[in-house]
C-alpha cells in the first residue's frame, strides 16, 4: 500500500527548480538575525597561504618541492607546535593504512594484498629535507603520515608565522585515489600530494593518520607552480595564470619553458579553498562548457574514441546539474569547476573531481553528479569529514537523488528507497555502528560505507518526515547561507534546522547520530467502541518519532491523523492537503502505547497504515499496516 500511496509530486514540488542556463541567483533564504550563526557565537578559523614550486621527474616518478607557508593563528590559543599531513607515506608496506587493510574483515580494493607487496619504486613517500620557522631551522620528526614540528617561538593569538620547506616525494602506483598510471592509463593523479598543514580548530589539532578515509583542511589561498615535461596537459584546482597553450583548451601561447629543459611551467592560483589537486596526462582532451555567464565547466578526458561520445553526452547534463545545485542549495562560489578523468573511481577535490572515465554513461553521469555535489557539502560547507563523514557523503547523496529526479527525470515510487534498503540490511546483519563513529575507527568497511552514504542521507529524509520537506529544503539553504566557506559541525546544522522548523530536534540528533536505537512502530489493534473505532499503536522500537497515520475507508475515501511527538515542541504542516488531516494530542515520551478514536464504525474501515508515504526509517514495515478483517455473518 505504501508504494501506491507515495506521492512523487511532493518531491517534485519541493524541488520547484527547473534547471536552466541562466545565471544562478543567491536564493532568498530566511536570515535569522543581522548576524550569521557563526558570527553570533564568535566563530574563528585559521588561515594559510601556500606558495609551492614542484619539479617533476617523470622518469623516476619523483618530484622535488619547495613550499613557503604563511600561517595566521586566528584562535585564542598560543601554539607551541604545528603538524603537517604527509599523506603519501601511507602507501608503504608497514604503514597504518597497510595494517588497517590487513585487520579489517572486508578489505577495500585488495589493499590488504597490494600494500604489503609494494616494491621500493612503487611506494609513495614525502621526505622533508629542510624546515625553517621565520628563517630559522626548526625541530621536526616524521611519524608515519604526520610531521610533528616543535616551534622555536610560540605563535601567539593573532600572530602570523612563515614556514619554508624543501622536500622530495615519490608518486606511488595507483592504489587509492592518487598515484601514477591508473587502470585507464592516466599518468598522474596528484591528490594529497604535498605537505599539508593540519587543521586547528576549537577542539584543537586534528592529526589523524591517513588510512584511506577522509580529510579536513585549513581554509586559505594557493599559488602553485608545476614544472613538468612539455608533452603533458595539466588539469588542476584554481585558475591557470599563464593560459598560453594552443590546441588543448587553453587559449594563447604555450606555458613558459624552464631554460635549457624540455619542461613547461604551469602556474595556478586558487583563493579561499582548503586543498589543491592536479592531474597530468599527454592525451587529455580539454572541453569547456558554460553553465552561465560567470561559471564554466572544464572536462579533461583521454582522446579515446571508446569514451568520447559518453564524455560529450555528459557535458550538458553536468551543466544542468550544476545549475540545479546552485538553485537547490546555494550559488557555487567559484568561476570554474573541472571534471577530470583520473584517480580510481570518484573523489571530490577543491574546484574539481577525479572520476573514472571508461564506464557506461549512466554510471559516469551518477558518479559525476555525486562528486559535483561535494562542491557544496565538504568543499564549501567544509565539515570535518574524518569525524563526521555523514555530513558530506550523506548530504551529497541526498542532493544527488534530488538531481536524479530534477535533471535525469527519474520517476520512482521513492527516490531514496535504495538507502532505506541498505540501512535495513546493515541492521539485519548486526554490523551497524553509531553514526558518530570516527571514519577511521569503523570495524568494517560495510558499516562505514552504509553509515556515511545511506544512513547519512536518511538524516535528511527523517528530518523531512519530521518537519516537512519544504522546511528541510529551507534548512539546507539556510545552512549554506550561514556556514559556506567555514567548518560547520553537527550542532551547527541542527541549530539551523531547529530555527528553520521552529521545532526542538535535539532528541532526533542524539537518537539518530549517537545511538543504535531503531524506529519500529506497530498498528496493534482496531476495535469497535460505541459506534466509533479505537486504534491502538505501539512503539516497540527504542527511538521515538511523530507518527502519520492513514485510514482507508471501504467507500474509497481516505483520512489522515497526525500525532506529533511531545519532544518536538511543534508540528509540521500537512504535506498532503488534498487528504483531510486531524492533528491529535502529542505522543508523550517514553509512553510505549497510544490510542485514538475515529468517528466511524469499524465496519467502515478497510485498513490503518502507519507512515503511508514511506519516509520513516522503520526497521519492520510489515506491522505498519493492519487490514480490517470482516467478521463472518
Amino acid at each position: 500500500m505504501k508504494k501506491y500511496l507515495f506521492l512523487l509530486g511532493v518531491i517534485l514540488s519541493i524541488l520547484s527548480c527547473k534547471t536552466s542556463q541562466k545565471p544562478a541567483q543567491t536564493p532568498k533564504t530566511q536570515h535569522f538575525l543581522s548576524k550569521t550563526e557563526p558570527e553570533k557565537r564568535g566563530y574563528w578559523q585559521q588561515y594559510v597561504r601556500y606558495e609551492m614550486f614542484v619539479d617533476m621527474d617523470t622518469e623516476k616518478h619523483q618530484y622535488t618541492g619547495k613550499q613557503k607557508l604563511t600561517y595566521k593563528n586566528n584562535s585564542y590559543d598560543t601554539l607551541t607546535k604545528v603538524y603537517y599531513h604527509l599523506y603519501w607515506n601511507a602507501f608503504q608496506p608497514n604503514s597504518a593504512m597497510a595494517w588497517k587493510a590487513r585487520i579489517v574483515p572486508d578489505p577495500d580494493r585488495n589493499m590488504d594484498k597490494i600494500l604489503p607487496a609494494l616494491k621500493p619504486d612503487e611506494t609513495g613517500f614525502v621526505k622533508v629535507n629542510r624546515l625553517l620557522q621565520n628563517g630559522q631551522a626548526v625541530n621536526y620528526k616524521t611519524v608515519g603520515t604526520i610531521l610533528e614540528v616543535t616551534l622555536n617561538q610560540p605563535v601567539l593569538p593573532g600572530q602570523q608565522v612563515q614556514f619554508d620547506m624543501d622536500y622530495v616525494a615519490q608518486v606511488p602506483i595507483m592504489i587509492r585515489r592518487a598515484g601514477r598510471n591508473n587502470k585507464e592509463g592516466i599518468d598522474y593523479s596528484m591528490a594529497q600530494w604535498y605537505p599539508k598543514l593540519c587543521e586547528y580548530d576549537e577542539r584543537g589539532w586534528h592529526t589523524d593518520p591517513y588510512i584511506a578515509r577522509e580529510f579536513y583542511g585549513v581554509w586559505g589561498d594557493y599559488d602553485v607552480t608545476i614544472y613538468i615535461d612539455k608533452k603533458y596537459t595539466v588539469a588542476a584546482t584554481g585558475y591557470l595564470q599563464n593560459p598560453e597553450q594552443t590546441g588543448k583548451g587553453y587559449p594563447t601561447q604555450k606555458p613558459l619553458a624552464i631554460p635549457n629543459t624540455q619542461k613547461l611551467t604551469w602556474h595556478f592560483k586558487a583563493s579561499n579553498v582548503h586543498d589543491f589537486s592536479w592531474a597530468a596526462d599527454p592525451d587529455y582532451v580539454h572541453d569547456i562548457v558554460k553553465v552561465n555567464d560567470s561559471l564554466s565547466l572544464h572536462f579533461f578526458y583521454q582522446n579515446d574514441e571508446k569514451i568520447k561520445d559518453n564524455w560529450k553526452k555528459l557535458q550538458p547534463v553536468a551543466a544542468q546539474t550544476m545549475a540545479f545545485y546552485n538553485k537547490f542549495v546555494g550559488p557555487y562560489p567559484y568561476k570554474k569547476y573541472s571534471i577530470i578523468q583520473a584517480g580510481d573511481g570518484g573523489m571530490e577535490y577543491a574546484m574539481c573531481t577525479f572520476v573514472s572515465g571508461n564506464k557506461p554513461f549512466n554510471s559516469l553521469r551518477g558518479t559525476v553528479q555525486h562528486e559535483m555535489g561535494h562542491a557544496w557539502f565538504q568543499f564549501s560547507l567544509a565539515s570535518n569529514e574524518s569525524e563526521y563523514p555523514w555530513m558530506d557523503e550523506g548530504f551529497t547523496s541526498f542532493i544527488q537523488d534530488m538531481a536524479n529526479v530534477a535533471v535525469n527525470g527519474k520517476r520512482a515510487p521513492n527516490p531514496f528507497e535504495g538507502s532505506y534498503q541498505s540501512y535495513l540490511y546493515l541492521v539485519q546483519q548486526g554490523k551497524e555502528e553509531p553514526l558518530s563513529t570516527h571514519s577511521d575507527h569503523y570495524q568494517t568497511n560495510l558499516a562505514y560505507w552504509i553509515n556515511a552514504y545511506d544512513k547519512g542521507k536518511l538524516v535528511l529524509t527523517q528530518l523531512g518526515y519530521i518537519m516537512g520537506f519544504d522546511k528541510l529544503n529551507q534548512t539546507l539553504k539556510n545552512y549554506y547561507k550561514n556556514w559556506a566557506m567555514k567548518h560547520p559541525q553537527p550542532n551547527d546544522f541542527f541549530n539551523i534546522a531547529e530555527k528553520t522548523s521552529g521545532m526542538n530536534l535535539k532528541w532526533f540528533q542524539n537518537e539518530w547520530i549517537n545511538t543504535l536505537h531503531h524506529i519500529d512502530y506497530k498498528v496493534d489493534s482496531i476495535v469497535d467502541k460505541d459506534s466509533k473505532t479505537e486504534v491502538v499503536l505501539k512503539n516497540i522500537g527504542e527511538m521515538p518519532m511523530p507518527i502519520d497515520v492513514l485510514v482507508v475507508y471501504t467507500d474509497g475515501s481516505n483520512e489522515s491523523f497526525y500525532i506529533p511527538l511531545d519532544l518536538m515542541r511543534g508540528q509540521k504542516n500537512n504535506p498532503f492537503p488534498e487528504i483531510p488531516r486531524q492533528t491529535l494530542p502529542a505522543w508523550r515520551y517514553p509512553v510505549p502505547q497510544y490510542s485514538f478514536k475515529i468517528n466511524r464504525p469499524k465496519k467502515d474501515i478497510s485498513a490503518v497504515v502507519i507512515d503511508p508515504f514511506g519516509f520513516m526509517a522503520d526497521i519492520d514495515t510489515e506491522n505498519n499496516v493492519m487490514a480490517n478483517k470482516k467478521e463472518k455473518e
